[in-house]
């Protein structure tokens, strides 16, 4: 399945390691399949499922210790979630899950609209909007997860299908943190009719962004460096930030995900761990 995670065998053995002492063990990676998870026979239908509405709620006894490792990698729970925004590729997980306890111990139901995210305090809740459709969804992030290669949030099936992403099983999108707890009123119509999620542009083009300086000699460097190994279409854009020059190197633009596994994969083989997903 393509939310990167493995049932029993592995996780009694993290378990036996202690990793479970910590916080709720985190489901764990698998390899990047080519098959997608079965759709349920008869699930609710994702139009008659409202977006999770935001409130104001206390950080979860158990899924926010200040580090956790999963497979030799450590990841740093943030302290907050205001201002957060990321771009990547989200995946979803789904029926294998169902019913099964998430990181803050609440049942995961993959007919609500949840997520999981590696280092967002839980719970939190965030807008994830589908690049590559326009379409747009809020969550409320209550597990950990996913960790397979470069995928930055997992989906519950409901949010992935709302998104229209169940069929490819991944999505290039972004991830805002929604902070700000609605007024009673709209809290209470959203419960009873909720409003249909939202459909933005998409994006025009996607891009990988290999780095990013200040000194538009490093980033030609790096340019011609990486110029005909295979990546694609190398370029330096010049962009002013809250006054400062910068000199961001891009590869692209990319067309689907397949195409960004591939290239992020290879960038890392070449020593360059943090490019990522960037709009033109």
């Amino acid at each position: 399945m393509t939310a990167g995670r493995v049932l029993a065998a592995p996780l009694a053995i993290l378990a036996a390691a202690g990793l479970a002492a910590c916080f709720s063990t985190p489901r764990q990676p698998t390899p990047l399949p080519n098959n997608v998870p079965p759709v349920p026979a008869a699930p609710p239908s994702p139009d008659s499922i409202g977006d999770a509405v935001p409130r104001t709620e206390p950080r979860a006894h158990s899924g926010n210790p200040p580090f956790y490792d999963v497979f030799g990698r450590r990841y740093y729970v943030l302290s907050s979630s205001v201002g957060y925004v990321e771009r990547g590729v989200a995946s979803w997980y789904g029926p294998g899950f169902h019913k099964i306890r998430t990181s803050t111990g609440e049942t995961y139901d993959m007919y609500g609209m949840t997520a999981a995210h590696k280092t967002l305090p839980l719970p939190a809740y965030v807008r994830v909007t589908n690049l590559q459709n326009g379409r747009s969804v809020v969550v409320r992030v209550n597990d950990r997860g996913p960790f397979v290669a470069n995928r930055i949030i997992d989906l519950s099936y409901t949010a992935a299908a709302k998104l229209d992403m169940l069929r490819n099983g991944t999505a290039m999108v972004e991830v805002r943190t929604v902070d700000a707890p609605l007024p009673p009123a709209i809290t209470a119509a959203a419960a009873v009719a909720p409003a249909p999620a939202p459909v933005v542009a998409p994006a025009s083009a996607l891009f990988i962004q290999a780095g990013a300086f200040s000194d538009p000699a490093n980033a030609e460097r790096l340019a011609d460096r990486l110029r005909g190994g295979g990546y694609g279409k190398i370029f330096v854009r010049d962009d002013q930030i809250a006054g400062r020059r910068m000199y961001r190197v891009r590869i692209g633009p990319v067309a689907d995900v397949a195409e960004f596994d591939r290239v992020v994969a290879a960038l890392d083989r070449a020593g360059i761990g943090d490019a990522h997903l960037a709009l033109d």
